[in-house]
């Protein structure tokens, strides 16, 4: 597994675990960073959680949007931490290509989530990709 790849994947435990405490990402991101009880976070983690926690509401909104025939509250919180990721890197990480921030997601859900995720997360990333040149216009 690659720097970034472990990065995502410790971005979604990140976000994941907010999401379950109801808590900041980035706050509970900053209680962590530097902490000797805790390995050492890199650089592209925090950026990645910082992001997702900037883009929050518009994320949210898109996914909720393209999500057929599931709300956000709906979904396993490992998923939405997976789509959230994955969303940002789609639109807003420049170095990062589409098929990329698609096919890495596939992978964060393949490994953490249920059997349907990565068909879930390609098909919801697969349909924001088809406009997402519109929608970095836009951002």
């Amino acid at each position: 597994m690659g720097a970034r790849s472990k990065a995502r994947k410790r971005a979604v435990d990140f976000l994941y675990e907010a999401d379950l405490l109801g808590t900041d990402p980035v706050t509970l991101l900053a209680e962590r960073v530097g902490s000797p009880d805790v390995p050492p976070v890199n650089d592209y983690t925090v950026s990645l959680v910082e992001g997702v926690t900037a883009n929050r509401a518009r994320i949210d909104d898109l996914i909720s949007e393209h999500a057929e025939g599931w709300t956000l509250q709906r979904m396993p919180a490992v998923d939405r931490a997976v789509l959230r990721i994955g969303l940002y890197e789609l639109l807003w990480a420049a170095d990062v290509p589409d098929a990329v921030a698609i096919d890495e997601a596939v992978e964060l859900a393949k490994g953490l989530s249920t059997d349907d995720s990565p068909r879930f997360v390609n098909g919801v990333l697969g349909r924001i990709a088809v406009i997402a040149d519109q929608l970095r216009a836009v951002l």
